[in-house]
């Protein structure tokens, strides 16, 4: 492609991330995010196809650029660089916007969505804690749905924050106590095991029956 026209595919995906993550994919129209993009429709059908192929498009790109800011985090330590998370806050906050938006439209697109994190989540889990579970795409299925648990009360834990969840403070707010959450044991080893295999014999009895 002519520069150009990279430059152009860029315009388009960056205007339509906004656009999806404040009014949603179905609120947004192929002129809506042309016009944002200082583009023709006609040049965003010639590069995506569809406005559907550029929300995909735009799914994989938000979830590949959320997922290489936490790998910077988890594995090149940037988390104790005083100005990391400056530089990147305005795209993590623009990436939960988008995913709040994206998984509660309740589309096949939100579905696959989802199903992504959730691999994503897995390979995740294989790195960094892989004796952490012996299920662990039941893991992984179970923290996706946690963090969008968060995402679809967003409301709810606003008013009781007494501030909007997705902004600044509100996040900050949130992630230091989910890492409360993460650094603490909240079970005793002996209760875990009896809670185990209690689960275990519930699933046992049921197959007999």
């Amino acid at each position: 492609m002519a520069f150009e026209d990279l430059t152009a595919r860029a315009r388009i995906r960056d205007a339509a991330i906004k656009l999806f993550a404040e009014k949603g994919a179905d609120a947004t129209t192929v002129r809506d995010i042309a016009q944002a993009a200082g583009v023709s429709p006609g040049l965003l059908r010639h590069h995506f196809g569809s406005k559907e192929g550029l929300r995909e498009f735009c799914d994989e790109y938000v979830l590949d650029r959320a997922m290489g800011i936490k790998e910077e985090i988890l594995n090149d330590g940037k988390l104790a660089s005083p100005g990391f998370m400056p530089s990147v806050h305005p795209t993590v906050m623009l990436t939960y916007r988008y995913i709040t938006r994206a998984l509660l439209d309740g589309s096949p697109a939100a579905a696959k969505l989802f199903d992504r994190m959730v691999d994503v989540a897995e390979l995740w889990i294989d790195k960094v804690a892989p004796g952490v579970t012996e299920d662990k795409r039941g893991f992984a299925t179970v923290l996706i749905g946690m963090q969008s648990g968060l995402i679809a009360m967003h409301e709810h834990v606003s008013r009781n924050f007494g501030t909007e969840m997705l902004e600044t403070e509100g996040y900050t707010r949130m992630v230091k106590v989910l890492v409360d959450f993460y650094s603490t044991t909240m079970l005793d080893p002996e209760l875990a095991a009896d809670a185990h295999r209690a689960m275990d014999e519930l699933r046992a009895s049921q197959k007999e029956q």
